[in-house]
C-alpha cells in the first residue's frame, strides 16, 4: 500500500466515526473524456500501468452525471438506480456496482447510500472517444464531492487527485480525465510527482500546444472488435511487450521535454509512433488483431502526404480501433479544416467527422 492509498484508508476510518452533516441530497458533474498521445497498453492487477501514458483533454467530448442520494445508517448497500439517456442500461449499471464494491475501503459510507444517477453523453457511442474515461471520472468526482457534502473537507486532502484514484479503478484512462488540458498518468523519471495511483496534471505547456484541435474521423461505428481490457491482458504473453514498455518510457521522457519547448515537429513524431505501435502490439499478440482498415490506411497516409507538401504542423493518433484522432494547432486549424473537408470527410462513415479541441477538465453543471 502506498502512501497516498494509505493516506486515504486512514481517511475512511476517521469518517466513519462521524455523523453525516445531512441526509439527502445531489451533485451533479460533467467530465471530458481524453485522447492518449504517448499510450498506456498492457497493465497490472488494480489497475496499475505498464507504463506512463500522456494525453489532451478533451473539451466538447462529456459525459454529465447527476447523482441523488439518501443516507441511511446501515443500509447494507449502496442501493442503485441507474439511467443513461433515460434508459435503464443493465450492462453498465453492473459495472457502476462493481466499481463501487472496489472502492468501498476508501469511501465506507457509500454502503449507506440509496443512489439514483442519471447519466448522458454529449457524443455518440462507438465513435472513437473514450466513453468510460468520461464516465468513470464524471462518477468518481460526484462522489468526491458527496463525501463533502456529507462529512467535509479533510486536512491534507486533495479533491482531484482522490478523484483521478478512483477514476482510475473503474477505467484506466479515466484518470487521466481529472485534469485539463494535459496529463500524465503512471510513474515515468521524466515528470516528478508521477504516480501509478492518479494522474497529474502537465504544468509547463508552451504556447504553441494551447487549445490544441482534435478532429475525429469516424471511419467504421460499432462496437469495438476486440476489447481494451482483453488487449491489455494479451500484453502479458507478448514477446514484445518488454521492448514496448521501454520505449514508451523514452517516449515519455521526450514528450515532456517537446511540450516545454514548443517543438510541434518532434510532437507529431512522437505521436504518430505511439498510435502505429499501440496497433502493432495488437497484431502480434496471440491471438493477434487487425483494427486498420483501408481507409483508416488511405486516411493516414493522405494526412502524411499533405504534411510533407505545405509544412502544415498536422498528425494523427489511434485508440484501439479504426477511427483516426487528427490533431493540429489552432493557429493553422483553418487550412488543416479545410483539407479535413475536402481530403479526408469522404472516407468516414456516413461522413461523419467530430470536431473537439483541448479543454479544461471536470465542471459542475446545474442541469442534466
Amino acid at each position: 500500500m502506498n502512501e497516498f492509498e494509505e493516506f486515504l484508508v486512514k481517511k475512511a476510518a476517521t469518517i466513519q466515526l462521524k455523523e453525516p452533516r445531512k441526509q439527502k441530497g445531489e451533485v451533479a458533474w460533467e467530465s471530458p473524456s481524453n485522447i492518449a498521445i504517448v499510450k498506456y497498453w498492457g497493465k497490472y492487477p488494480s489497475q496499475i500501468p505498464a507504463n506512463a501514458s500522456f494525453s489532451i483533454t478533451l473539451s466538447k467530448a462529456l459525459t454529465r452525471t447527476r447523482i441523488s442520494y439518501e443516507y441511511r445508517e446501515n443500509a447494507g448497500g449502496p442501493s442503485l438506480d441507474f439511467e443513461f439517456k433515460g434508459q435503464q442500461q443493465s450492462g453498465f449499471s453492473e459495472r457502476i456496482e462493481n466499481f463501487l464494491k472496489s472502492i468501498e475501503v476508501f469511501i465506507p459510507w457509500i454502503g449507506s447510500l440509496d443512489l439514483s444517477i442519471r447519466s448522458e453523453n454529449t457524443f455518440p457511442h462507438s465513435s472513437g472517444i473514450a466513453s468510460s474515461a468520461s464516465a468513470m471520472s464524471a462518477l468518481s468526482i460526484g462522489l468526491c464531492e458527496i463525501e463533502e457534502q456529507l462529512f467535509g473537507k479533510t486536512e491534507g486532502d486533495d479533491f482531484l487527485r482522490k478523484a483521478s484514484f478512483m477514476s482510475r479503478l473503474g477505467s484506466g484512462s479515466a484518470a487521466r480525465s481529472l485534469y485539463g488540458k494535459m496529463a500524465v498518468w503512471g510513474i515515468t523519471a521524466s515528470c516528478e510527482g508521477s504516480s501509478d495511483e492518479y494522474a497529474i496534471p502537465v504544468e509547463e505547456i508552451h504556447p504553441d500546444f494551447e487549445r490544441m484541435k482534435d478532429s475525429i474521423l469516424i471511419i467504421e461505428s460499432g462496437k469495438k472488435q476486440v476489447s481494451s481490457s482483453l488487449g491489455h491482458d494479451l500484453m502479458r504473453s507478448n514477446p514484445y511487450a518488454k521492448l514496448r514498455f521501454e520505449a514508451a518510457e523514452l517516449n515519455m521522457q521526450k514528450m515532456c521535454s517537446v511540450i516545454r519547448e514548443g517543438n510541434v515537429g518532434e510532437f507529431i513524431d512522437i505521436m504518430e509512433n505511439e498510435a502505429l505501435s499501440l496497433h502493432a502490439m495488437m497484431m502480434t499478440s496471440m491471438p493477434g488483431f487487425l483494427l486498420l482498415k483501408p481507409n483508416t490506411l488511405e486516411a493516414l497516409g493522405r494526412i502524411r502526404n499533405f504534411r510533407n507538401t505545405t509544412g502544415k504542423a498536422i498528425g494523427f493518433t489511434l485508440d484501439a480501433g479504426a477511427n483516426v484522432h487528427v490533431i493540429y494547432p489552432e493557429n493553422q486549424a483553418a487550412a488543416i479544416r479545410d483539407f479535413i473537408e475536402t481530403e479526408l470527410k469522404e472516407l468516414c462513415e456516413n461522413e461523419h467527422i467530430i470536431h473537439d479541441e483541448m479543454g479544461n477538465g471536470p465542471c459542475r453543471v446545474e442541469k442534466v
